[in-house]
């Protein structure tokens, strides 16, 4: 069994007892972690709370040196993290190198830069304004990007100079094991950085209910969220939330219909469709929204579903039996709901595994649950429009509001759109994802921001010195 990582060195957990970590792929156990308590979790914010004063004072440089060399560590060892996490979470092997783990590598060097240049101090008349680090940070992560996840919470809070408890998803953990493996090797200073696995109700709600954790930042459901949020409340601490979307891909009538459907089929089928920010709802104009259909049902059928380890695979298993069964019961809701399905279903498509086949839902109409609750699992739906000003209606009548997509015959026509989408993000006539970009939600999506300049902004406080 792995053990818990406090205070610079690696400790068993007062429970001793442990948790499973299961091979969606196979179902079988691969790995046990422990089953943290609140003890381990004073532990881990008392070791956490005394290296703050020195990682805090420690030039900012240096704190960007250390985490360069983690994430040139990352990079070399990014085979092997990539197969752990094709194992314990279950994406596709080259998604897991490039997306799951190049990806987090990058962050972690994009922040050992802005550790030093990005600005603390600026002048406002006669004050001194100066940003101070936010101090322990209590930070918990999901399952679908297991890594990415983790090193956009932790990379910005360490170059910040804030401290970390981390409390990785306990159903895909091993990559956050790796991570702390990294830091542990390249020299973090003992108590910068803790790792306490377990169950959120056990050792996520004693980090966030902690009265010495200065703020928590948390990635998950909406409703977790609330509960996070409700916690932290007691102490008046700073809260950053990632939450839910139901992400809209609005495809006006003069787009590119075929490479908009292309493109919007991928994004929503990436990961298994577990991915928060995925374009799960295909808005489509009634006068191509046959064709719309077809060209969707035809993109399917080339997503093959299978082993995570096979190069022809395209959608592996969804992460847990429960994740699958929460998935089925949506698609068969949606059956009830009258919605038709045109590809895909509820059939296990592999023997074994937590499989899902690549799902399309025809005749959608907004207020439907399908259309209006994130499914998580490789499910899309497809609504019509008739006017410009519907499609934009249909795209922000969900309570999220975490991303989107316009299409467009010119740039102009679609960024005049994107700007009416009430969401964090909009990806125009497809746009490239940019980590370097804010990455967060309107409404039930979330507060605060990730990535860039504006995720290490959220570990900051502001002080006024009056000259």
């Amino acid at each position: 069994m792995r053990q818990l990582y406090i205070g610079g060195a690696w400790a068993a957990s007062a429970s001793g007892e442990a948790i499973d970590v299961v091979n969606p792929a196979t179902e079988e156990v691969i790995d046990r972690v422990p089953a943290g308590t609140p003890a381990d979790v004073q532990a881990a914010v008392a070791a956490a709370r005394r290296a703050f004063p020195g990682w805090s004072a420690m030039p900012a440089a240096e704190r960007g040196k250390l985490l360069a060399a983690a994430a040139e560590s990352l990079r070399r060892r990014a085979d092997e993290v990539a197969r752990t996490i094709a194992t314990d979470m279950g994406s596709p092997l080259r998604f897991a190198l490039k997306v799951q783990t190049l990806m987090p590598a990058g962050v972690l060097a994009s922040y050992a830069q802005l550790a030093e240049t990005h600005p603390r101090e600026s002048r406002v008349g006669n004050s001194l304004v100066v940003k101070e680090p936010v101090g322990v940070v209590g930070a918990i992560t999901p399952w679908n990007y297991p890594l990415h996840q983790i090193v956009a919470k932790v990379a910005p809070a360490l170059a910040a100079g804030c401290t970390v408890v981390l409390k990785p998803s306990e159903v895909a953990p091993l990559a956050a094991y790796a991570l702390a493996e990294i830091f542990h090797e390249v020299g973090l200073p003992a108590g910068v950085f803790n790792l306490v696995s377990g169950r959120g109700p056990v050792v996520g709600e004693a980090l966030a209910s902690h009265p010495e954790v200065d703020m928590v930042s948390f990635t998950g459901s909406t409703v977790a969220g609330r509960r996070v949020a409700a916690l932290a409340s007691d102490g008046v601490k700073k809260v950053a939330l990632e939450l839910g979307g139901k992400s809209a891909n609005v495809i006006l009538p003069d787009a590119d219909l075929g490479t908009a459907v292309k493109v919007g089929v991928a994004n929503c089928f990436i990961n298994a469709g577990q991915t928060c920010s995925a374009l799960t709802r295909m808005i489509v104009h009634r006068d191509q929204y046959d064709e719309a259909v077809r060209l969707a049902v035809a993109a399917t059928a080339k997503y093959t579903v299978g082993d995570p380890f096979d190069e022809a695979t395209r959608v592996g298993p969804l992460v847990s039996a429960a994740q699958r069964d929460r998935v089925v019961r949506y698609i068969n809701r949606g059956q009830e709901e009258g919605a038709r399905l045109v590809a895909g279903g509820t059939e296990r498509p592999l023997p074994r595994g937590y499989y899902v086949e690549p799902t399309v839902f025809a005749g959608v109409e907004p207020g439907m649950v399908i259309e209006q609750e994130e499914i998580f699992g490789p499910v899309l739906t497809i609504i019509p429009y008739t006017t410009e000003d519907q499609a934009v209606e249909i795209a922000n009548g969900t309570p999220y509001g975490l991303a989107g997509a316009v299409w467009a015959a010119t740039e102009e026509r679609a960024v005049a759109v994107a700007r009416r989408l009430r969401t964090g993000q909009v990806s125009v006539n497809g746009g490239d994802f940019n980590p370097m970009a804010p990455f967060g939600g309107y409404k039930r999506s979330g507060v605060g921001r990730e990535l860039g300049e504006h995720g290490l902004e959220e570990f900051f406080e502001i002080k006024a010195i009056q000259l």
